[in-house]
């Protein structure tokens, strides 16, 4: 199979917001719109054409968008591809910043990531967020959609791949679309929608969503041991950046309270399966992860008080192998 035979297709969703703002009800969480959507490709209008060295990207290791393009990389071997940047997990008023310490900008020397999204557009006054594929040559970001980087990494980029995979298969193409379009909305956005909510109605009808979503994969998942067979593909990542942190932060932090993943006889194996994973182990960092979501949300956790680790083995065999 052609690794490359989605390269040009942007993906038909628009994540992160796919929501009309029209539709929503006070007290409901909303999603800012991603600014940046230009695409990587051979025939990209733009000059944005795929090379190896060109684009950097920066991220959060404690956010799980950017967590999505860290495991493309890592699956697809393109570490010396597409260099990385960390901000510290840790945000004040300013936004992402590069505060040293492994927390470094040696492309530009930002010392706070809205100067990228200034650099690229002087009128740019919205929430700055990660990830960002930032263009060396032109010196302006690409996209900071985490949909877009994560389809571009696995496409556009799989000639420079040490070891490439087909994380979107074409002939899974509409049914990948599908299925990540419900989690996204009821799963990877619901735990926020859960958490952000600032009404009673609002946050139990969008826990009653995220985890009917849960229930609905858990039975998936009894028979397959990835959501379309035997091997992971974009989907399956899309959802382990969510699952992975779930009880470890959202069940407390954002009251996703009803039940925990470590609670569920198939999605538990399956988030140790992704865990254990070749490459996808070493992209995981549950201390910038616990400090950034309780250090950071003042409005929800106000005494910045950590919760200590849930007592959860990652390291278990999953015993899923013989699944198809």
């Amino acid at each position: 199979m052609d690794p490359n035979s989605a390269a040009i297709a942007q993906p038909a969703f628009t994540e992160p917001f796919r929501i009309d703002s029209r539709e929503l009800e006070a007290g409901e969480f909303r999603r800012q719109r991603s600014r940046f959507r230009d695409w990587v490709a051979p025939d990209s209008e733009l000059g944005f054409t795929p090379a190896a060295g060109r684009y950097h990207l920066y991220v959060c290791r404690a956010c799980p968008w950017a967590h999505r393009t860290l495991i493309g990389r890592a699956l697809m071997g393109l570490e010396d591809a597409i260099s990385v940047s960390f901000v510290d997990p840790i945000r004040d008023a300013r936004g992402w910043a590069f505060t040293g310490g492994g927390y470094e900008d040696p492309v530009n020397g930002f010392q706070l990531l809205s100067e990228a999204y200034v650099a690229s557009a002087p009128d740019f006054s919205d929430r700055v967020t990660v990830p960002v594929l930032w263009d060396k040559e032109s010196g302006r970001i690409v996209n900071n959609e985490s949909a877009d980087i994560l389809r571009m990494l696995s496409t556009a980029f799989a000639p420079f791949a040490v070891h490439p995979v087909v994380l979107y298969p074409p002939r899974l193409a509409k049914a990948i679309d599908a299925l990540s379009e419900n989690i996204y909305q009821n799963i990877n956005n619901g735990v926020y929608r859960a958490g952000f909510a600032t009404s009673q109605r609002v946050y139990e009808r969008a826990v009653e969503r995220l985890f009917a979503a849960l229930d609905d994969l858990d039975l998936r998942l009894a028979d397959s041991r990835f959501l379309f067979g035997s091997e992971p593909v974009e989907t399956d990542w899309r959802l382990f950046t969510t699952l992975l942190r779930f009880d470890v932060v959202y069940q407390i932090h954002f009251k996703c309270s009803l039940r925990k993943i470590a609670e569920y006889p198939n999605l538990w194996p399956y988030l140790r399966d992704l865990y254990q994973w070749p490459g996808v182990r070493g992209t995981v960092r549950f201390d910038e992860i616990r400090a950034h979501y309780y250090r950071t949300h003042g409005a929800i956790n106000p005494t910045g008080i950590v919760a200590v680790m849930p007592a959860l083995d990652f390291d278990e065999p999953p015993g899923r192998e013989q699944l198809g």
